[in-house]
């Protein structure tokens, strides 16, 4: 009976536009322990939406003219300077990567520039990120992994992925329940712990210690969705200092405009 009210309620969260494109592992993980509270099916949906769109939702928004936004990349990829202000424009309907674009230009050369030569990216909970690959500098043939809770948006990634001169692969994942075990050089999980532990609180920390990278990028956003302050920089400084309490790990502080990034030697 509680499998037969589960597998209702996942079809009606994946039902609804906005979260269809969503892994339904999450769906049932988020739906399953709200169920749990002794919430009835209709409550227990709409709970499992709310939480949803704290995870993701409220980043990305509503539908995406993903077919579109390929067509004009596909048309200039050989122009770099109008391929990569597409690029841009396109970065600006993520609210994650919206808030990197103005520190572009030298985020990943202040950090890239303690590492030594690196050939394999993982890039977690990766939203639009990967289309900041042109910043990265990345060596021709580099690997690159991607992974994100939407379908679609991953389906999208993976085309921009293959306009690149780079080696990547993007995938629908749900790391809380299955973190990948990819072996990396360079692991990005940038602004995605404050979502995972919307979910699960323990979440961070198993993610980081599971990872099977030799560096680790961490970052939180230093102001909220609507712009404010909050004390963001603080609690989040915080919480990474408690992921990684007495772990045999160095680190590397790096404070940007809008956004607190942690370089982790494992």
């Amino acid at each position: 009976m509680v499998d037969e009210v589960l597998d209702q309620l996942i079809a009606a969260v994946l039902g609804s536009a906005k979260y269809r494109a969503i892994h339904p592992g999450l769906v049932a993980r988020i739906g399953k322990d709200e169920l749990a509270k002794g919430r009835k099916l209709k409550e227990a949906v709409k709970a499992t939406k709310n939480k949803l769109h704290q995870v993701g939702g409220a980043y990305l928004g509503g539908q995406k003219p993903y077919a579109e936004w390929l067509s004009d990349l596909t048309e200039y990829q050989y122009d770099v300077e109008t391929f990569e202000l597409l690029l841009l424009e396109i970065m600006e309907n993520h609210a994650s990567t919206k808030e990197r674009v103005p520190i572009l230009d030298h985020f990943y050369t202040s950090i890239f520039a303690s590492l030594p030569p690196f050939e394999s990216v993982l890039d977690i909970a990766c939203g639009l990120n990967p289309l900041t690959i042109p910043w990265m500098n990345l060596p021709s043939g580099t690997k690159y992994f991607a992974c994100d809770i939407y379908g679609d948006m991953i389906g999208f990634v993976q085309d921009v992925l293959n306009l690149l001169p780079i080696d990547g692969t993007a995938q629908s994942c749900d790391v809380i329940s299955n973190p990948p075990s990819t072996e990396v050089d360079l692991a990005l999980v940038l602004k995605t712990i404050p979502c995972l532990e919307q979910v699960d609180k323990q979440a961070g920390e198993r993610l980081l210690e599971q990872l099977n990278a030799k560096y680790i990028l961490v970052s939180f956003p230093a102001k909220s969705l609507g712009g404010r302050d909050k004390g963001m920089r603080e609690n989040y400084e915080a919480r990474f200092n408690q992921l990684v309490e007495g772990k045999d790990w160095a680190v590397e502080r790096f404070e940007f405009e809008t956004e607190l990034a942690y370089l982790i030697r494992k």
